[in-house]
């Protein structure tokens, strides 16, 4: 009988069992099949130096033994590596940007409702970060007159959405941006 025939003959008759023994040791049936197929890839791989048959059934159960205890040091390695990483994430702690859409949708909805000259005065200084005396620049009108132009809207602005810190639509990155030094 060739090898593979051979192999083919073990696989058949240890399969099931193997099966019911990764099953009750692992929480996952995916994982039982994991540890199932590994155990055959090393009876396949090592099919010259197999056993003979009244032994090949203990000689597979201590394959997967072998191969369960490497699935459980895996998943403790993965246990702590991802509980490193929550606790790096939770440090970190990124705010959800989910939690931001209604804010945004309530300037980008006062904004809209500004005049053309406020809106611009107000996006090129705070969202391009340009000074005063650029916007102007941009805009066409004198430094004085878009520094007046923007405390104007920043005042319009904060008439629309509110200037409660807490309540909803506020955004203190938008309506609380310090006007930027510069010179006269």
């Amino acid at each position: 009988m060739s090898s593979e025939d051979r192999f083919r003959r073990v696989y058949a008759g240890n399969f099931e069992a193997l099966l019911a023994y990764a099953s009750r040791r692992v929480q996952q049936p995916d994982d039982a099949a994991d540890v199932v197929a590994e155990t055959f890839l090393v009876a396949w791989r090592r099919s010259a130096d197999l056993p003979s048959d009244d032994e090949i059934r203990l000689w597979l159960y201590g394959v997967a033994r072998r191969v369960l205890a490497n699935h459980h040091r895996s998943g403790t390695r993965r246990e702590r590596l991802g509980e490193r990483l929550r606790q790096r994430l939770t440090a970190v702690s990124t705010p959800d940007p989910g939690s931001e859409v209604p804010q945004r949708l309530a300037v980008r909805a006062a904004l809209r409702r500004l005049n053309d000259t406020d809106r611009e005065m107000l996006l090129l200084t705070v969202w391009e970060g340009l000074q005063p005396r650029e916007a102007a620049e941009v805009v066409g009108v004198s430094p004085a007159a878009a520094r007046t132009r923007l405390s104007r809207a920043r005042a319009r602005l904060r008439e629309l959405i509110g200037d409660d810190p807490d309540a909803p639509g506020h955004v203190l990155d938008v309506l609380a941006v310090p006007v930027p030094k510069e010179g006269r």
